[in-house]
């Protein structure tokens, strides 16, 4: 290689690093921001460092709820639980078991689907209570389940997928008073 070729090259090398420095400059002027009070992020319901939490709102009770719930509204939003359970009366085993028949069903019972050492210990019968604590958080209520399913914050919408979920079965129970 003769001397020329060197010199493009090289040329070349430093023409790229000029252009990402000036590039880097030129942007860090344009998207500046002034420098954090404090290091790190605000996390929402955190308190502030010495002040004090604000009390959360009274929960409304599982009665009250499940007497405004909609169940079109809860059919509409088990859409994505059907990814992996059968809603349907005699429906097989998806990658979750399926919920037909569920409120008063033993926990950890339906034959053929390989529940979780927790889940099979859990123990009792599946509630209007626990299902909406299990849809709050699986994991929370059932410390070790295989299901990767977050967890549903908005009361309201539990109480809608509590409800829907009670009428699918041949003789479905009273909601609660």
């Amino acid at each position: 290689m003769d001397s020329f070729e060197f010199n493009k090259i090289a040329g070349g090398v430093l023409g790229a690093l000029g252009l990402t420095l000036g590039l880097t400059l030129v942007s860090d002027m344009i998207f500046s921001h002034p420098p954090l009070a404090k290091p790190g992020y605000d996390l929402p319901g955190a308190p502030e460092a010495g002040g004090k939490t604000e009390a959360a709102p009274a929960a409304e009770p599982l009665p009250e709820l499940l007497a405004k719930a909609d169940v079109a509204k809860g059919e509409a939003d088990i859409k994505p639980c059907q990814a992996c359970h059968n809603f349907e009366k005699g429906a097989g085993v998806k990658v979750g078991p399926p919920l037909y028949g569920i409120v008063g069903r033993a926990k950890g019972s339906f034959a053929g689907f390989d529940y979780s050492d927790a889940m099979k210990a859990k123990g009792g019968t599946w509630t209007f209570e626990d299902l909406n604590t299990f849809i709050t958080s699986p994991k929370a209520f059932v410390p070790g389940t295989k299901m990767a399913f977050g967890g549903e914050a908005n009361a309201h919408k539990r109480a809608d997928i509590v409800d829907y979920l009670h009428t699918l079965s041949d003789k479905p129970e009273a909601l609660p008073k």
